[in-house]
This record gives C-alpha cells, sequence and structure tokens, in this order.
C-alpha cells in the first residue's frame, strides 16, 4: 500500500469515512499538494509510525491545538480521540492541564469547542 493509500485510510478510521469523503469534495488544482501532503506525510507516515500509540497521538495533538488556538482543527481530532479511546473524562483533565502550560484563555475556546463535539455524541448535556 502506498503511503497515500496508509494516510487515508487512517483518516478514516481516526475521523470517519464522511471526513475523508468532504475532504476530497474539497480537494482542488490549488489546494491539492496541502491535501497530498497530509494524506501522505502527516497521516501515511507519522500517524502509521510504531512507538506510540493513536490515542496518545490524539492526545498530543489536542494539546499542541490547544497551545496554537486552532479550533477548526480540535473539532476534527476530538473526534479522533474519542474514535481513539479517549474518555470524556480523560478529555476534561487534558484540556484543564492546558490552563497551566498553554493560558486559560486557550484552555476556555478548547473546552468550548470540546463541548460542542461532546454533546453532538450526546456524551454530555
Amino acid at each position: 500500500m502506498s503511503t497515500k493509500e496508509i494516510g487515508r485510510q487512517i483518516m478514516s478510521e481516526l475521523m470517519g469515512a464522511d471526513y475523508v469523503q468532504s475532504k476530497e469534495k474539497k480537494r482542488n488544482s490549488f489546494n491539492s499538494v496541502i491535501h497530498e501532503y497530509s494524506e501522505e506525510v502527516c497521516f501515511g507516515k507519522v500517524w502509521a509510525r510504531k512507538g506510540i500509540d493513536r490515542k496518545l497521538r490524539s492526545i498530543l495533538n489536542i494539546v499542541m491545538l490547544t497551545a496554537l488556538n486552532r479550533p477548526n482543527q480540535m473539532r476534527n481530532h476530538l473526534e479522533g480521540a474519542l474514535n481513539n479511546g479517549c474518555t470524556v473524562e480523560e478529555l476534561r483533565e487534558i484540556l484543564l492541564h492546558t490552563a497551566v502550560y498553554c493560558g486559560l484563555p486557550a484552555a476556555t475556546d478548547a473546552f468550548r469547542v470540546a463541548e460542542e463535539v461532546l454533546q453532538g455524541r450526546k456524551l454530555i448535556d
């Protein structure tokens, strides 16, 4: 299997087939290079590596995306973290921990996005 195929498979397992299809619909001659980079390098090479499991990779992404204040990517990776076995309680503790090291405003924004994702999945009220 090529790194592109591996990447698409991992993205599908992580965020769902709908996510991959939605990404494909947005692809055009301008943005195809960044889509290929994401598929081949991010997911096809880095996410496919051994050494740490997908749940830990998801946790790392949530922490980094909180620090960088990237809510759109946060939504995707929260979905992935849940698919990779993170619990609501773990996500709450991870985000609380970011408040100390990333700052309260960043953590508050991340909590807000997480609440939307968790409510959408009916995991919280």
